[in-house]
């Protein structure tokens, strides 16, 4: 098991924190709109500071009467304007796509501790298939309810998403502890079981639905409301605080079932109580924003390269990364779109990439970067 020293530790874990620190501070700066004003204009109009007129005038949308200076009633809606994008729109995005990377990342590393499998991500026990195939049946059947201010379609794929672990489970609990590989075997078979029944549904829908359920399995990081970020958090904060207080069980749990045991770890309590956490903080993350991947595939692994294999540090290390790499992946998805209307001369207003396609792109590369990677050392070693 890979360690490190203590100052090697905390400069690492400093090191991930103020990058996190920078990305926020920058995040109100950077969108569709970027041309308009950046990150000092949204801060500064945030805190109430003061900001230079003159410097507004070859800004777009900003001297709307075209005299060549700005008024005191231009500047004002320059400032409320800068104050809702920034602080309206991208920085809740932005705050959104850390919880999200962070929940994903954990889950990951966690989910191929478990299954001592490096191929494991969060959604390895079906919970995509499940909360698509809910998503799916909701924009089918056209259920427009909203429950507390939840989308009926963010309901019915966290409903769905849960009710396919929960399958996983009954079907393959018994009496005896549960195998890693029982457990990966019923969860891609009830994953295959819900592709075919959305394969059904879709096949007797018409396009609307399909399209809708297509952009729906792309994932989206659009900011949702209060109401929806409060039930959001409760299904993800104990899953961090959970699997991080578990983490010394699972160092032990690495080495072994039997040798665990001996060494007072309750292997079922364990496999359950992380399942549980991390297929709640999943579902929650696929109801809202749709199925994102690589982030619990590739994260994780690059959290070992850099921190080692001590669950205590991995974990909050792997949280941390996946939160910095979901927001610049999320930054992309955005200004790629701008950089597409730049070059083909086209006005693409606020449009943005699905971040799914955005982490599919980064992702399967970087994937390939470090599996060649972890085959030299262990081919040097």
């Amino acid at each position: 098991m890979t360690s490190l020293s203590r100052g090697q530790f905390i400069f690492r874990l400093t090191a991930c924190v103020v990058f996190l620190a920078v990305l926020l501070l920058l995040s109100p700066g950077i969108g569709t709109e970027s041309a308009s004003f950046g990150w000092s204009d949204a801060w500064r109009a945030q805190l109430g500071l003061p900001i230079d007129a003159a410097s507004l005038v070859a800004r777009p949308f900003v001297d709307t009467d075209g005299d060549g200076q700005v008024s005191e009633e231009e500047l004002a809606g320059f400032v409320a304007l800068a104050k809702h994008i920034g602080f309206g729109l991208r920085f809740p995005r932005t705050l959104l796509a850390l919880q999200v990377g962070i929940t994903l990342a954990m889950c990951g590393a966690t989910f191929q501790i478990l299954f001592r499998n490096p191929l494991a991500t969060p959604y390895t026990l079906g919970v995509v298939n499940g909360g698509s195939l809910g998503a799916l049946l909701a924009i089918r059947f056209g259920w427009t309810v909203m429950v507390c201010g939840i989308s009926s379609i963010a309901l019915a794929a966290f409903g769905g998403a849960v009710s396919i672990v929960v399958a996983v489970f009954v079907f393959v609990r018994g009496s005896r502890r549960l195998t890693s590989n029982e457990l990966l075997l019923a969860g891609v078979t009830m994953g295959m079981f819900c592709s075919a029944m959305m394969m059904f549904i879709t096949s007797v829908s018409d396009e609307r639905v399909t399209f809708a359920t297509i952009r729906w399995m792309m994932g989206s990081l659009d900011p949702i409301s209060d109401l929806e970020q409060m039930t959001l958090l409760p299904m993800m904060v104990p899953a961090w605080i959970g699997l991080m207080l578990m983490s010394r069980a699972m160092n032990q749990y690495r080495l072994g079932d039997e040798l665990a045991q001996t060494r007072g770890v309750n292997v079922v309590a364990l496999q359950g109580i992380s399942v549980a956490l991390c297929t709640l903080a999943t579902a929650g993350v696929v109801g809202y924003c749709g199925p994102i991947g690589f982030v619990g595939l590739v994260v994780p692994h690059i959290a070992v390269l850099l921190v080692g294999n001590d669950c205590r540090i991995l974990l909050p290390a792997s949280g941390l990364l996946g939160g910095g790499f979901l927001v610049v992946c999320d930054w992309g998805a955005q200004l790629t779109m701008r950089l597409a209307g730049w070059v083909t001369g086209r006005d693409v207003g606020s449009a943005t990439l699905p971040i799914g396609v955005v982490t599919a792109i980064v992702g399967v590369p970087l994937f390939l970067v470090l599996l060649r990677t972890k085959l030299g050392q262990r081919q040097r070693s």
